[in-house]
């Protein structure tokens, strides 16, 4: 655990929360827009997941918080899809970018239970295409997630490599007289890596992965028969998604670590190609069933990746007013040797 910036975020009126897991992964929670901030194997390793410079020393950090800028602190986030809709307030023009304040960093609510932590989030967005507004309560809850490869023969010889893990749950529903008719909405959960790494991603068949903004260089895409590798390293900002019906549910992020070590991040989701998928295009919004998405970042925001990933929407045309979704974070750190074998057993076929 990062107890510098356990320090520096008490001093700034940040107030966290720590969840240790019987395998000895700690997790740090950050009420102040909903976040799992940290991600560690435990006591004194490093954190998996990229974090605002800014929250290095309270000098910065009392700045950073004290801004009227968007507040993204790093580590693991729920918003809201469709993207047109909540971030683009005039859309069709796409000039003006907003995150909704109520949403992040909104006003969310931590619970400590008897098995899990619970944070909380209750709100009414605006959305720009039907001129509408939802008001909707977002539910995440962290619990263990053992260790995947506990019982595979080969781990065993990798004594070395470190691993921490979790599941969250996460629930969105639609309240008043939002439910069942206005949206649709769907949950967008989102995870902020640090950056120069490589998103893996298994898939069913070859799928070309859809451009939604950005120049991305074409040697920075490789699509396999089964897996997409997308090197995210470039300047600017890029994004690119991946349709349901394509993903198996696996996301993998591997990059350097320190001291010459590697990482690896695989986030293990359900994919539905029943459901409805409504993030979409910018440029075409009838194009739907979009699962999983990595947006790259290198410019005035941070430098940062993110492994993203959507559930089915609910709402008007769904016949559905509550959704829940589960899934899992694994994370490993190691020799690149190992990471690679690793990489071979829960992400390539």
């Amino acid at each position: 655990m990062n107890q510098p910036l356990i320090d520096t975020l008490g001093e700034v009126g940040k107030s966290t929360h720590e969840y240790h897991c019987p395998d000895g992964t700690q997790l740090l929670l950050l009420p102040h827009g909903g976040r799992i901030l940290g991600l560690f194997a435990g006591p004194g390793s490093e954190n998996f997941f990229w974090t605002h410079p800014a929250l290095g020393v309270p000098s910065t950090a009392d700045g950073f918080y004290a801004s009227d800028q968007w507040h993204n602190s790093g580590g693991d986030r729920t918003w809201l899809a469709p993207e047109v809709d909540f971030f683009f307030p005039k859309f069709p023009q796409t000039k003006v970018y907003w995150q909704p304040r109520q949403l992040d960093p909104g006003d969310w609510r931590l619970d400590v239970l008897s098995d899990t932590v619970r944070m909380t989030n209750r709100l009414t967005c605006r959305l720009s295409r039907s001129h509408t507004d939802v008001e909707v309560e977002i539910t995440k809850s962290v619990l263990p997630a053992p260790n995947p490869l506990r019982n595979d023969g080969g781990w065993k010889g990798m004594a070395d490599v470190q691993y921490a893990g979790y599941t969250l749950r996460t629930s969105l529903e639609l309240l008043g007289d939002s439910s069942g008719q206005k949206g649709p909405v769907g949950l967008w959960n989102l995870t902020q890596m640090p950056h120069d790494g490589d998103l893996l991603v298994p898939t069913c068949g070859p799928s070309d992965p859809k451009i939604v903004f950005g120049d991305v260089p074409a040697q920075d895409i490789m699509v396999g028969e089964r897996l997409i590798r997308y090197a995210m390293r470039a300047g600017g900002a890029q994004k690119i998604s991946i349709r349901a019906l394509a993903a198996t549910g696996r996301i993998g992020y591997r990059y350097p670590a320190e001291n010459g070590r590697w990482a690896l991040v695989v986030r293990n989701v359900f994919v539905n190609p029943s459901g409805e998928y409504v993030d979409v295009p910018f440029t075409d919004v009838e194009d739907k069933g979009y699962a999983v998405q990595a947006c790259n970042v290198h410019n005035e925001l941070g430098r940062f990746s993110e492994l993203e990933y959507h559930s089915p929407a609910i709402g008007a045309g769904t016949g559905l007013s509550r959704s829940e979704d589960l899934s899992q974070t694994w994370a490993f750190r190691g020799s690149r040797e190992a990471i690679d074998q690793i990489v071979a057993r829960l992400l390539t076929p």
